[in-house]
């Protein structure tokens, strides 16, 4: 008998001298599994379990002859495992999973083939009944990895155990409302086939807490919202969970502290129950994850994937160019949009919501069309500008990320916040997690405020196998802080990520007076017009106060016709780009059919010119009325 041993060993926390050996035999074709040495097993002492699927090294733990209700009573151990103990030649198939055969058509539905990594080794830890704590890269499919398990075992609750009183079974958490409107579109769309026996509903959606409220006395099995809103509800007693809930999701968990709902989710868990399956999903693991761990978890599994955080150069391409001045970054912006020398849906990102609108109000000065996505404004006015993004109906999409709009001091609600960001809404958040489609470059038109927020920025493109670019504008003055984010990308030895763009600038001088009477327009006025502009045509707009301005009309002829706001001087000529301005070496790249539309033009013309009725006209003369004969 062939016996293998690995380079992988694992210390037991509970006994600290004890050392644990990786075996498998090579007659056998059991998986890989650990085993404590001779001495440490004795009969009706402990007993070992394994925890690894298709010879993949995931864990171990040791269960007692009386395990607790949907847990395993063991102690954590310590595995120090290579990366090649990762590696199998066969992956596990969302058909190999044992899921339920309406959750497979579902998933068959999406287009989903294969399960991605997180989801391969999420999903099966998941449905044995223990805690997870999972690090996967952005658009790595961590809300599936989640939301499949989470079904599977409520449907077969349902369908083997017995008949109990309808009652909230599952709970997830996430920081913005954003992300609870997208991740209850995802449960929703792998429960289409058992949408009767599974049903979801999101706290966060609707503002008013009375239809909330109405909602949640029809027992959803899963509920899905923010912090402070689930909060609100158990101190309502609109929802109870001590006696019911028995899964618990919390998705972007390092995002939840710094969102400032430590507090909140202190006081949520004293409403749980003792005993709960529970998972974290996030992007990265920092101080505010091992705290979170601590306080949700028990004896919990975790996956560090062996995988980058960005996808490779081949699918995602990073480049940083440096601008000497402020001005050049609006020059050299200017000319990628206008010469569209970047095409596609892309996404902006800038470190204030007055930083944004300033943007905005100059890429209008020369017609093109942009919105911002602001935290001031409702969630249904947010979500259906990303709505439109998505659509089609804009290219270009301006935004703060979730570090900046959202990011008080610890443990605090954000109130006045850095100028140009007052009154936002603690509960929004762009960089992480929501599903824009189809993006195929993000320009940093501001260097990120910390380099983890690099990743999830550019975590927005190069999605699903597709293709994207990451442009970072860099002024002089922050090369020390992109060394920051180079060295977080990139690992030992390895080569620059961030490959520096090549761009002459001297090419497009001659854009540089209009990029200045453009600045020159976009004043501090102009920019609280446009935020107030877009306020008033939310309050217009607004169900909710159509009941109030019925009752109050004189309120609403004056917000009507009010002094009508001026945001910034629009110059048409500003639109068109003359042909001397354009460089020599981009002129076939910008009009490529240039040729083809002067052709169609001067057919046209012939045609008009054929058809013309002045030169048609033929007279024929008066015709004479016949004059009556005497009598």
């Amino acid at each position: 008998m062939l016996l293998l041993r690995f380079a992988g060993t694992g210390e037991c926390r509970k006994n600290p001298g004890e050392r644990l050996r990786p075996e498998i035999r090579a007659d056998s074709n059991q998986p890989l599994s650990f085993r404590p040495p001779p001495e440490r097993r004795k009969p009706g002492s402990l007993n070992f379990r394994k925890v690894a699927i298709s010879t993949k090294l995931i864990g171990c733990c040791f269960e007692s002859p009386r395990p607790r209700p949907r847990f395993f009573s063991c102690c954590a151990c310590s595995l120090s495992v290579p990366s090649h103990a990762m590696a199998d030649p066969e992956s596990l198939g969302f058909e190999h999973m044992g899921l339920d055969p309406r959750l497979l058509q579902a998933v068959a539905d999406l287009g989903w083939s294969r399960p991605t990594l997180i989801q391969e080794k999420a999903i099966p830890l998941a449905l044995e009944g223990k805690d997870l704590l999972a690090r996967a890269r952005t658009g790595s499919g961590k809300t599936a990895a989640y939301a499949i398990p989470m079904l599977q075992l409520l449907l077969h609750r349902k369908a083997t155990g017995p008949v109990v009183e309808q009652a909230v079974r599952g709970l997830v958490l996430v920081p913005t409302k954003e992300l609870a409107r997208q991740a209850q579109f995802m449960i929703q769309q792998l429960s289409a086939y058992c949408a009767r026996d599974v049903r979801v509903a999101n706290v966060s959606a609707a503002e008013d807490s009375a239809s909330q409220r109405a909602v949640l006395m029809e027992k959803p099995d899963v509920v899905v919202g923010t912090p402070s809103r689930i909060l609100s509800h158990l101190q309502q007693d609109n929802l109870k969970l001590r006696d019911s809930l028995e899964l618990l999701v919390v998705d972007e968990a390092d995002l939840l502290f710094s969102f400032g709902f430590e507090e909140e989710l202190k006081s949520l868990l004293c409403h749980l129950p003792r005993i709960y399956q529970a998972f974290l999903m996030s992007a990265t693991f920092n101080e505010d994850v091992q705290a979170l761990k601590e306080l949700v978890l028990h004896n919990p599994i975790t996956l560090k994937l062996q995988e980058s955080q960005l996808p490779g150069p081949d699918q995602l391409q990073q480049f940083q160019v440096v601008c000497e001045t402020e001005e050049d970054k609006f020059l050299l912006l200017y000319a990628l949009l206008k010469l569209s020398l970047i095409r596609g849906k892309s996404l902006l990102f800038v470190n204030t919501l007055e930083r944004s609108y300033r943007l905005r109000l100059f890429l209008e000065q020369f017609s093109i069309p942009t919105c911002v996505l602001n935290g001031e404004l409702p969630l249904r006015s947010r979500c259906h500008i990303i709505s439109q993004f998505n659509q089609g109906f804009y290219d270009c999409v301006i935004a703060t990320d979730a570090e900046v709009l959202g990011a008080p001091a610890k443990g605090k609600r954000q109130g006045r916040g850095p100028k140009g960001n007052k009154a936002s809404d603690p509960e929004s958040g762009v960089a992480r997690g929501i599903d824009f489609h189809h993006v195929s470059a993000v320009l940093n038109f501001d260097l990120p405020s910390a380099p983890e927020a690099y990743i999830h920025r550019a975590g927005r493109t190069a999605r699903a196998n597709n293709p994207g670019i990451v442009l970072t504008f860099v002024l002089p003055t922050e090369q020390s802080h992109l060394g920051k984010i180079e060295e977080l990308l990139r690992g030992e030895g390895e080569a620059p990520v961030l490959l520096p763009y090549q761009f002459r600038m001297e090419e497009i001088e001659g854009f540089r007076y209009r990029c200045r009477d453009a600045m020159r327009s976009v004043t501090k006025q102009s920019i609280r017009e446009a935020r107030l502009k877009e306020i008033k045509e939310e309050l217009l707009h607004s169900e909710k106060l159509k009941t109030y301005f019925e009752d109050n009309p004189r309120d609403l002829q004056l917000l009507r016709h009010d002094l009508p706001l001026h945001p910034a001087v629009v110059k048409p000529h500003l639109g068109n780009v003359p042909d001397y301005l354009v460089p020599p070496a981009l002129r076939d790249l910008v009009r490529p059919h240039k040729k083809r539309k002067k052709m169609s033009s001067c057919r046209k013309a012939k045609k008009v010119k054929t058809q013309n009725p002045l030169h048609n006209f033929k007279h024929r003369g008066r015709k004479s009325k016949p004059t009556a004969m005497p009598s």
